[in-house]
């Protein structure tokens, strides 16, 4: 007998964790922590969609930070070269394509969703999202390209349908949801952002200001969240091995317009950015 997690096992892991059937749910997933599983990602995915039956819908983060030179990862990959090496790594970067950029920072699970025979992808060229289900087109569509995270995004979308996040192996610190509450605090403080995108039969650069994203403090507003959360708010449970959170995405998203203005220290205006 293998001693493997199967596709049935979990998805009534996720049924139980209170995963709702015909519901709409995004993801964000460490499958290291799920532990082996027979069928590896695609497994799991299959597992989250029987949970969720035939008209749910599944939502992952397939964001690209490989075409930016505005990103963390530009900065770690140029650090220590001179500027010639550094125009030399922006010159090869390729430009955002919603139909075939990887997104291999997102993990296996988002990658393989993202992959998965009618998959939809939302066009942002650094936050766009991958989804599999009837809600698919409403939840992807019109995500401008100078909003990340807010109001024109999948997010916004997704708080309107009332979907669930499950946080599936990870914490706190990856819930993207508490990104939307950044832009719905009043005068929210603004930077640049730049990327590779594709334009008059090739590459150009794409510069355009947004919210200035900040995830640093989101563990805390996490464990912020779950302490002052009415009871079922936050369901915990297993799914395989891995320690499992369940939450709507009004509540994150609310608390988080609360906290925020409480616990940060007020910045203004639109500054240039490196992050």
């Amino acid at each position: 007998m293998s001693a493997n997690h199967s596709d049935r096992q979990l998805a009534g892991q996720l049924a139980g964790l209170g995963v709702e059937p015909d519901g709409v749910l995004i993801v964000h997933a460490s499958l290291r922590t799920v532990g082996a599983v027979d069928g590896g990602p695609g497994a799991v995915v299959r597992a989250l969609r029987q949970a969720l039956g035939p008209q749910g819908t599944l939502v992952v983060p397939s964001f690209t930070t490989e075409n930016s030179d505005t990103s963390p990862s530009f900065r770690d990959r140029v650090r220590g070269l001179g500027e010639e090496e550094r125009a030399a790594v922006r010159a090869s970067m390729p430009p955002f394509d919603r139909a075939s950029t990887p997104a291999p920072l997102m993990g296996a699970l988002a990658e393989t969703v993202r992959l998965s025979p009618g998959a939809l992808r939302s066009g942002h060229p650094q936050t766009s999202f991958a989804a599999l289900g009837p809600h698919a087109e409403r939840i992807v569509a019109d995500h401008s390209p100078d909003c990340h995270l807010g109001e024109e995004s999948p997010l916004a979308r997704l708080y309107e349908l009332g979907a669930q996040v499950l946080l599936l192996g990870t914490g706190f610190d990856r819930c993207t949801a508490f990104h939307l509450g950044e832009y719905r605090v009043p005068s929210p403080p603004q930077r640049l952002y730049r990327c590779v995108v594709s334009g008059n039969g090739g590459r150009e650069w794409w510069e355009y200001a947004d919210v200035d994203l900040d995830d640093s403090d989101f563990a805390a507003l996490g464990s912020g969240f779950e302490r002052g959360a009415s009871g079922g708010a936050v369901r915990k449970g297993r799914v395989g091995s891995a320690e499992s959170r369940l939450l709507r995405i009004a509540d994150a998203v609310d608390f988080a317009q609360r906290w925020l203005p409480e616990h940060r220290k007020a910045r203004q205006g639109v500054v240039p950015g490196h992050g």
